[in-house]
């Protein structure tokens, strides 16, 4: 089972809003009523342990806060090239092992991976421009990070805290 709720927003497109359902695979729906769906509200999969795969449309441009906190399970991720904005904490405590990021996707914001104990490799598309501090805190199986040379990544961007005085 999966359910999906829904919000307006002003440009006339929706965000889902709330998520129930027990199923290993997640299908995020494309379209409700008409409406495209942009944004994939902060919380939306929190503790949801027993997702291994998610299927994100293409027209989604916002991924929320804390969106995967928890996914254990997760393991497959598929992100639309329409991607443009991660906020923090995206996929903060999830089990990715292995993270493709579209070409459209400008920045990585602090915590949006943090303390992802499974993430081996990052492959970041020609658009990105910067990571931030903390981004990648905690990912501690890290073994492949690949981006743009042009990237700025902050100092910071793979540390778990700020280094004590």
């Amino acid at each position: 089972m999966q359910e999906f709720t829904y919000s307006p927003l002003p440009d006339g497109t929706l965000q889902v809003a709330g998520y129930r359902g027990d199923e290993a695979e997640v299908v995020v729906p494309e379209i409700c009523g008409g409406k495209r769906i942009t944004v994939l509200g902060d919380r939306l999969f929190r503790g949801h342990g027993e997702i291994t795969s998610v299927r994100i449309p293409d027209g989604v441009t916002d991924l929320g806060e804390f969106l995967f906190d928890g996914c254990l399970g997760l393991r497959h991720i598929a992100l639309p090239s329409s991607l443009t904005d991660l906020w923090g904490y995206t996929f903060v405590r999830c089990g990715l092992e292995e993270i493709l990021l579209p070409d459209s996707l400008t920045g990585i914001p602090p915590f949006a991976f943090k303390d992802c104990k499974n993430l081996r490799r990052v492959v970041c598309g020609v658009g990105m421009r910067r990571i931030y501090s903390w981004a990648f805190g905690g990912c501690d199986a890290l073994e492949e990070f690949i981006c743009p040379k042009e990237t700025v990544i902050s100092p910071k961007a793979f540390l778990s805290k700020e280094p004590e005085p």
